[in-house]
């Protein structure tokens, strides 16, 4: 890891927000060098998506940047129309008039009657209606800064310095595409954060992973060739994977250093709440340091990496075995040691597959266990599983939880199966020494698949 936790003056403003006009003003010029930006010129800055980590993603930001209006301008872009309902429209009314300084603010700007007249069930707020005033529909409970809200994607996107991805993968590749569309005559290219966690496998031509900084590339080239690769047991399957990925970026729009990824081990809400947390920005040199200082604060330590394909990977594969966390954490009634030996099995399998991905393995001892970690403790996923187990949740309700938003293990359950299935990426079994697929040695991954999918 690189990088160093820089000593800030800070001061409390009302908002519950850190503010440093000497170092934060500084980071923001320094990048604003980087991207060539004019006096009177902001940079503006994205986010895609209105999920916990987006919204979290553009509340640190506008935090921390807002108040250098004539430098920069943070939005968030989400879809129009999402309906609150009236238990959830309710249950936001507890939490506002539960912190003084968010029911203070609602007064101030002449919003409170709305979320009276919406728990007393005569209007319907909307998703991006409240997003505007601080309240993530997939977070409830944590009460973010207002934040500046776009419903139309071209207006959002069309000038942006930097887009923030904080879209599921399963919808990443469709938005990226219309945005494509937007981005046609550009002269500039713009720089790609990807929060989004979670993978697709593809079996044609050959087998290979698509990643979300993958989809995002490829929405983004002007023909839709695919690149695949298949490993063998003289071929390490990374080796593969980055040739394919470094084909696949050199052929597009986006130029591979443009595009980076974004991951834990951290919660969201409990990053808003100036919880200590770590972070790993994962991409080309070029602008994953500057980025990693930009981002950086006293209690958000993000840290630098290249290794984006093994990051990203794991940031799908944790989602699989969180899941099956939750699930044993209900079953055994919160047992320690039944949880610590699915811990122990879990990682297990993680490094296996792993060891497909990689040449270095020993990567998994550190943070990127401790992303596994974390979510298995307190992530959507997790509580996923454990409301499957207790009865209270069934899979015909689909992935897309009211209150949580999408739960991406299930994919990701589904892809890495159907991945490891595959009969060219067969090894040794090691009692009977016979080739079998991949997915024999994990029992696990097979066992999940089973109850989600099949």
């Amino acid at each position: 890891m690189v990088g160093s936790i820089d000593t800030l003056h800070r001061s409390l403003n009302s908002n519950g927000s850190f503010y440093n006009c000497n170092g934060l003003e500084e980071k923001l010029d320094e990048l604003r060098h980087l991207l060539c930006k004019s006096d009177g010129d902001p940079l503006r800055i994205v986010s895609v998506g209105a999920g916990a980590w987006g919204s979290v993603f553009a509340a640190l930001l506008q935090d921390s940047y807002g108040q250098f209006r004539d430098k920069v301008q943070i939005r968030i872009w989400r879809r129009p129309g999402r309906a609150v309902d009236r238990a959830t429209a309710e249950h936001l009314f507890e939490v506002i008039n539960s912190r003084e300084d968010v029911l203070r603010r609602l007064i101030r700007r002449c919003a409170y009657l709305k979320y009276v007249e919406a728990r007393l069930g005569d209007r319907t707020l909307f998703a991006d209606e409240i997003l505007k005033d601080g309240f993530c529909l997939n977070m409830i409970d944590t009460p973010l800064c207002p934040l500046k809200v776009v419903t139309n994607l071209q207006e959002a996107v069309w000038d942006a310095d930097i887009v923030v991805n904080g879209l599921p993968s399963t919808e990443t590749r469709d938005v990226f595409q219309e945005i494509s569309n937007y981005w046609k005559e550009r002269i500039t290219v713009p720089i790609i954060i990807s929060l989004s966690k979670g993978i697709e496998a593809a079996l044609q031509p050959l087998p290979h992973i698509i990643t979300p900084t993958q989809m995002i590339n490829r929405a983004n080239r002007t023909t839709d060739s695919r690149v695949g690769f298949s490993v063998s047991s003289q071929v390490n399957l990374l080796s593969v994977l980055f040739l394919s990925f470094m084909r696949i970026f050199l052929a597009a729009g986006v130029p591979i250093e443009n595009i980076l990824y974004l991951g834990g081990p951290n919660i969201a809400s409990e990053i808003y709440n100036k919880e200590y947390a770590n972070a790993r920005i994962c991409g080309a040199e070029q602008w994953r340091k500057p980025l990693a200082k930009f981002l950086r604060q006293p209690y958000f330590i993000v840290w630098d990496n290249s290794d984006l394909v093994t990051h990203e990977v794991m940031g799908g594969l944790k989602n699989v075995y969180a899941i099956g966390a939750g699930m044993v954490a209900a079953l055994t009634k919160e047992s320690a040691t039944s949880k610590s030996v699915y811990f122990a099995h879990c990682t297990s399998e993680m490094i296996f597959i792993t060891h497909l991905l990689a040449e270095e393995p020993e990567k998994l001892a550190g943070p990127l266990l401790a992303d596994t970690y974390v979510t298995l403790l307190k992530g959507r996923n997790a509580w996923y599983g454990q409301m499957l187990a207790k009865g209270e949740l069934s899979r015909d309700m689909g992935d897309s939880i009211s209150g949580k938003g999408m739960i991406q293990g299930v994919s990701a359950v589904g892809a890495f199966y159907e991945l490891l299935s595959q009969s060219s990426l067969s090894v040794l079994h090691p009692d009977g020494n016979k080739p079998v697929a991949p997915v024999e040695l994990c029992p696990l991954l097979k066992t999940l698949y089973k109850i989600l999918i099949t």
